[in-house]
C-alpha cells in the first residue's frame, strides 16, 4: 500500500534575508521558518512585509517550494535620467529598485518612480502612479 503525503501550503510573510538564508513567518501561528535561497525564484523582488505561499512537506516539515507573488510593486532608487524628447520605441535602460535588483524600464521612468514587475520573468510592467 502506497501513501501520498499531500503538502501544506502556508502564507507566510517574508521578514528579511541573511548571507545564508531567507526568513519568513506563518500568518497564522507566527512561527518562523528559514528557507534555503535555491527554493526561491527571482529572490531580489522580494520586499519585507511581501506574502508567500510556501508549500510544506507535511510528513517531516521541509520546505519544499516558495510561491512568488505574480508581480510586485518596487521603487526605483537608481536610474540613469531620461533624455528630454527621448521617445524610442521599446527603448530601455538599467534600473536598481529598493530591494537591490536591477530590471531595465523604458526611459521615461525616474528615480523615486514605483514600477510593477513580473516576478516569474523579472520584468517592467508598468509604472504605478
Amino acid at each position: 500500500m502506497t501513501i501520498h503525503f499531500q503538502p501544506a501550503i502556508k502564507s507566510n510573510q517574508f521578514l528579511y534575508n541573511d548571507s545564508e538564508n531567507f526568513h519568513f513567518m506563518n500568518n497564522d501561528d507566527f512561527n518562523q521558518i528559514a528557507i534555503d535561497p535555491k527554493l526561491l525564484e527571482n529572490s531580489g523582488f522580494l520586499k519585507e512585509g511581501e506574502i508567500v505561499n510556501i508549500s510544506i512537506n507535511s510528513e517531516d516539515q521541509i520546505p519544499l517550494s516558495v510561491d512568488m507573488p505574480s508581480n510586485v510593486t518596487l521603487k526605483v532608487i537608481q536610474t540613469e535620467p531620461g533624455v528630454k524628447g527621448n521617445t524610442a520605441t521599446n527603448a530601455l535602460k538599467p534600473a536598481t529598485v529598493e530591494t537591490g535588483a536591477k530590471v531595465k524600464v523604458p526611459l521615461f521612468i525616474n528615480e523615486g518612480d514605483k514600477i510593477k514587475i513580473d516576478c516569474s520573468k523579472g520584468t517592467y510592467l508598468e509604472r504605478i502612479q
